[in-house]
């Protein structure tokens, strides 16, 4: 009898299994991508500038230095320190999820049975001693140890501590994107602030031009040969030019203080050297080959961990379709005496349950969850193809932009060069009255943006090459 009732409760329990196994959904995901490209159009070469360490990579001891503070000060990566932290304690979480736990348990329960029922009446006539009888107001006293312990058969706590992990190393990764964007951005500033104080000395010295040509001009009216015209259209021209300086001052206090919020810290003036922007050719960048992005670019390793993350979600929301099994108990003193708590062994009192619970009727909750879970898994899927189709566009783009720089930079000088020429011959002309005051204004004009486009040209360069070392992945290392 006892052997068959043992069969019918494994039979069920089989039905159980089975009927949950064969109703989970699939957590297969189409994980197709493009294939990425073996070169960025040009030689193979596995040398890349990503593995440079941004002090090998930066030059400018100026630069290097409020870098180096920037990393120590800057709320963002402060803020993602703590992000870190909260991913680790996360982890540490899921981790003790999967072990039992044991608590300390101190109860007090009073009842009183009804007159007419079994257990009052047993009660009436069981003596605890002789002549000494179950009291009807029945206190109970319970001090020992409480236990719950959910046995992981399926893997759905195992999932989710695999989620954790992943979504830890996720924020690690987001970390060093903020490394490397940090440093692209003082870096990029930096250069910036050179380019305006090399614009502010070619405004200062055209200004000192013009303002030489409108005393030639005043001292020609006075002999007869220019009008008052010619000195008014001077005087606007010197007016301009000075209101342009006023410009490039503020923008160059914006500069400043932009660089000084990235280093966490209050306005002051930003150390720099004015040769190093004419000096410093920009670094020959080594791009390496595409795939080296997969392993080296912080945003597409982050988005990787997120999708497998979203995977170990999806696999823990599956596991929610079986059934779990909990392992429950408590072992302690029980007695509705306080005097009779600690005696030994008749006050020692434990239980022990196992059960293991299936979804059968309502599972539409857990059906929800686990769509959401698989919805999840499919945008971090996307966003992972995302990362990396972004990652090789940006490359190919800087490397282009960096080819075309230095034509452009090469023609602009020889502009620049025959500009400057331009002026004193125009001045020689026009003092020896071959040439008219309105020559030399758009000389002057026309010379002035072309080396303010020089340099703009050059500070573009600069950008091109901290991009492009951004762009491969490097700066966080």
């Amino acid at each position: 009898m006892l052997f068959n009732k043992y069969i019918v409760s494994v039979v069920c329990l089989l039905s159980i299994i089975t009927y949950t196994g064969c109703k989970t959904p699939n957590t297969r995901v189409n994980q197709h991508k493009n294939k990425l490209p073996t070169t960025y159009a040009t030689a193979k070469d596995s040398a890349n500038s990503a593995h440079l360490k941004w002090k090998e990579y930066f030059t400018d001891k100026n630069l290097v230095s409020l870098i180096d503070t920037a990393l120590k000060n800057n709320l963002d990566v402060l803020m993602t320190l703590q992000k870190i932290e909260i991913a680790k304690n996360d982890l540490r979480l899921s981790k003790g999820a999967m072990l039992p736990t044991v608590g300390a348990n101190l109860a007090y329960l009073q009842r009183k049975f009804g007159y007419y029922t079994m257990d009052d009446a047993g009660n009436r006539i069981t003596e605890i001693r002789p002549g000494e009888f179950i009291p009807t107001h029945l206190p109970d006293y319970f001090v020992g140890l409480q236990a719950n312990w959910e046995i992981d058969i399926w893997g759905k706590l195992r999932g989710k501590k695999k989620a954790a992990f992943m979504r830890y190393l996720s924020s690690v990764e987001g970390s060093h994107l903020v490394t490397t964007n940090l440093i692209a951005e003082i870096a990029n500033t930096y250069y910036e602030l050179l380019s305006l104080d090399i614009e502010l000395d070619i405004v200062e010295e055209t200004i000192q031009l013009q303002k030489d040509a409108l005393t030639v001009i005043k001292v020609q009216k006075q002999a007869g040969i220019a009008n008052e015209l010619a000195i008014k259209q001077f005087e606007a021209q010197v007016l301009n030019s000075q209101s342009f300086e006023f410009e490039l001052l503020q923008k160059i206090k914006e500069n400043e203080n932009k660089i000084n919020f990235l280093l966490g810290r209050f306005p002051q003036p930003i150390p720099r050297e004015k040769s190093s922007f004419s000096s410093q050719l920009p670094k020959q960048v080594q791009e390496g080959i595409p795939s080296q992005l997969l392993e080296n670019r912080p945003d597409i390793k982050q988005a990787e961990f997120e999708l497998l993350a979203s995977n170990w979600n999806v696999q823990s929301a599956k596991a929610a379709f079986y059934p779990s099994f909990n392992i429950t108990g408590s072992l302690g003193f029980q007695s509705f005496n306080t005097s009779f708590l600690f005696t030994t062994p008749q006050s020692l009192a434990y239980n022990l349950l196992g059960s293991l619970t299936a979804p059968l009727i309502n599972r539409s909750a857990i059906k929800a969850q686990f769509k959401t879970a698989k919805a999840n898994q499919i945008e971090a899927m996307y966003k992972y193809q995302k990362a990396i189709l972004n990652g090789y566009v940006e490359v190919a783009n800087e490397l282009s932009n960096i080819k075309n720089l230095e034509k452009t930079y090469t023609l602009k000088n020889e502009e620049v060069n025959a500009l400057i020429t331009s002026i004193d011959i125009s001045s020689d002309l026009f003092k020896s009255g071959r040439a008219t005051y309105f020559e030399v204004l758009m000389t002057q004009r026309t010379a002035l943006e072309s080396r303010i486009e020089l340099v703009t040209t050059k500070k573009r360069q600069f950008n091109a090459t901290v991009n492009i070392y951004k762009a491969l992945g490097g700066g966080w290392r």
